[in-house]
């Protein structure tokens, strides 16, 4: 089995969060918290700044200024401790191609210092609609949207108190949406949860909403 640790509750806060690319400025005086219990969507058009926003709130860049702020109990986490707490599935994330879907989710599985056994593993990817007779199978052999189920299994194969979902039902069919909505649900109640999207039926599962323009 996974050997997950204790459930915590987090709290991501950014106040006034501005980030700017050379001259552009994609993000101005931004302020929000991904709540505990709660799913935060950040929607607008292509370029908006949707993905910066994410990336800024899991540590993967700076804000040019502002802060982000995790905290658990009233204490402050400080940022080198934010990835124990964080799970995240992007467009842009990379899994490793000459390795199974099983072989992928254990080396995470390590990499988190967690015990991990494949029959664990195996029903996480069933339950976001990967069947059995794939897992054995080298993931540069699948579709983009088989791909895009283990970048969601790596998400959440740790049990995060944070989780930021990038356009989380990109290349998945109805039924890959249903499955990715049904995870959502589960996670709703117990971690902080915040995805970016332009996709209405994933603006639907919305506790609070930004909105941001070009």
């Amino acid at each position: 089995m996974i050997c997950f640790a204790a459930v915590t509750r987090v709290r991501v806060s950014f106040e006034k969060v501005g980030k700017r690319f050379d001259t552009r400025t994609v993000l101005a005086q931004l302020s929000g918290a991904v709540e505990p219990g709660r799913v935060l969507v950040v929607a607008g058009p292509n370029g908006s700044g949707k993905s910066t926003l994410l990336n800024i709130l899991a540590g993967v860049i700076r804000p040019s200024r502002g802060e982000v702020r995790y905290r658990q109990n009233e204490e402050d986490i400080p940022r080198a401790r934010w990835f124990a707490h964080l799970g995240v599935a992007a467009p842009d994330m990379a899994v490793y191609d000459e390795l199974t879907a099983v072989e992928n989710l254990m080396f995470f599985a390590r990499l988190r210092g967690l015990e991990a056994r494949p029959d664990s593993i195996g029903a996480l990817l069933e339950e976001l609609g990967l069947g059995a007779r794939e897992h054995g199978r080298h993931v540069g052999t699948y579709s983009s949207g088989m791909k895009q189920r283990v970048k969601l299994a790596q998400a959440v194969i740790h049990e995060p108190a944070v989780l930021l979902l990038d356009e989380p039902s990109s290349n998945l069919d109805t039924a890959g949406h249903d499955a990715v909505a049904r995870l959502v649900d589960r996670f709703r109640s117990r971690a902080a949860v915040a995805v970016a999207t332009n996709d209405p039926r994933e603006m639907a599962w919305s506790d609070a909403r930004i909105e941001l323009a070009l």
